[in-house]
């Protein structure tokens, strides 16, 4: 690539001195920039493989918007994100292959991030650093520590953030939330959700040579240095601790955020956890199967369950959410809700909707309706309100599932302070509130 040159003499100045100290100072001078005097919103859209062309179609189809870059490690995945991109708008954007040199534009509004779970956190501070709003994919940290930092980041740098938890901008999923809170079966008192899939086997991957169309270095980034294996990059890394997070916060975070906001809890006093690898004997680390609960202050409790090589429905839906009360129940579905009262007699249906007279929206990957998502992020950017899922809210409903999953690593149930979510009295599970990274490379506000 032409910026190959620039990009190596780049990261040999940036690594040494690290993402969170040397490159958070480097470009704090510009967090302050003033907003742009036309309408325009440029983006970076960082990650493009996957999840990733959802982001870039969004954007590119957006009035008065523009992907300026696309940025991966992966050559190949840049051609095709720049291809899906040219496909939305009349001007291709520029390949990158280090996103960092993409935060040097001093006319680049936002960033949009779609990469590895390890990534998300220190990518979005740098972000924040060098004065760029960002939305950043689900979920939006590796460990409870890094949603804290995120806060710390959004107040100190006055960025919008918006986490893709896009089912808080779908119309009635919003409508159910405010007729639940209106008291539509009384007191919402317990909500369960789950999720079902028929994965398959990752295998047992070996030692392999780094593919030349690889940066297997910036892959790597905060997370400390391993040997490259097959059959880990670009969706296995899910189920290894070191880089994912598991199917808990990989498609969990969406009903534990519907059903945190049903009930109107915040952090849990008490988190249980069961499960295991069940289904195939491979490298997968995190559990294919998983019970997750959590007690709350106040009488009210959620639960979750995922069978990630099982995908058997539940009231005919492989994700959904059941909100329970005093006077009845409501199920939740991807745009759609049903009541009912107390016999179980249906009172109420709503049927999902594929558009809305308040945007264009589009089907994207894995729900529907996702480009009213993004189109509030650029609206909170315009206009400087809250976008509809702000980290305050995101790190909490990510922070339910990541305690979860301390519980199940720890094999004991956890007590938490309710103000702020921290394990009480168990300094071995307050250890995985963190997490160890390359030297160097340690994310800081």
């Amino acid at each position: 690539m032409n910026q190959e040159i620039g990009r190596r003499k780049f990261i040999k100045q940036t690594s040494a001195a690290g993402i969170g100290i040397g490159l958070a100072a480097q470009f704090r001078s510009l967090a302050q920039t003033p907003p742009r005097a036309n309408n325009k919103i440029t983006v970076a859209v960082i990650g493009t493989n996957s999840r990733g062309l959802a982001h870039v179609d969004a954007f590119a189809s957006a009035p008065d918007t523009e992907v300026a870059y696309i940025c991966d490690v992966d050559d190949r995945v840049i051609a095709k994100g720049i291809a899906a991109a040219s496909k939305k708008q009349k001007t291709a954007p520029k390949g990158l292959k280090d996103f960092r040199k993409a935060l040097e534009d001093k006319s680049l509004d936002a960033v949009s991030i779609a990469t590895p779970d390890h990534w998300h956190a220190p990518m979005a501070i740098m972000a924040m650093a060098a004065g760029k709003h960002v939305y950043l994919e689900k979920p939006c940290s590796h460990n409870p520590h890094e949603g804290e930092l995120l806060i710390e980041a959004v107040k100190k740098y006055q960025r919008v953030f918006q986490m893709g938890n896009q089912r808080r901008s779908f119309p009635n999923v919003r409508l159910a939330m405010d007729e639940i809170h209106n008291g539509v079966i009384g007191k919402a008192y317990f909500a369960r959700c789950w999720y079902a899939n028929s994965r398959e086997s990752v295998g047992r991957g070996e030692p392999a040579p780094v593919p030349e169309w690889l940066d297997w270095e910036l892959w790597q980034g905060p997370a400390p240095r391993r040997p490259f294996r097959s059959k880990l990059v670009h969706y296995n890394w899910h189920w290894f601790w070191h880089w994912g997070t598991g199917e808990s916060l990989n498609n969990g975070t969406h009903f534990i955020d519907l059903c945190r906001w049903a009930l109107a809890v915040d952090w849990p006093s008490r988190v249980v956890s069961v499960g295991g690898r069940y289904h195939f004997q491979d490298d997968w680390e995190t559990p294919d199967t998983q019970l997750i609960g959590w007690d709350f202050d106040g009488g009210k409790s959620i639960s979750w369950e995922s069978r990630s090589c099982n995908g058997y429905p539940e009231e005919k839906l492989s994700t959904g959410a059941r909100i329970h009360g005093t006077d009845g129940t409501v199920l939740l579905g991807n745009n759609a809700y049903t009541v009912f009262d107390k016999k179980s007699k249906i009172v109420k249906e709503v049927k999902g909707t594929q558009e809305s007279n308040t945007a264009n929206l589009v089907s994207g990957t894995g729900a529907n309706l996702d480009q009213a998502h993004f189109r509030n992020f650029l609206d909170a950017i315009r206009s400087g309100q809250q976008p509809n899922s702000p980290i305050e809210e995101a790190h909490k409903s990510v922070g339910l599932l990541q305690l979860g999953n301390i519980a199940w690593r720890v094999s004991r149930e956890l007590h938490c302070d309710a103000a702020n979510g921290h394990i009480q009295n168990d300094a071995d599970a307050m250890k995985l509130w963190s997490r160890e990274y390359e030297p160097g490379w340690q994310p800081a506000v």
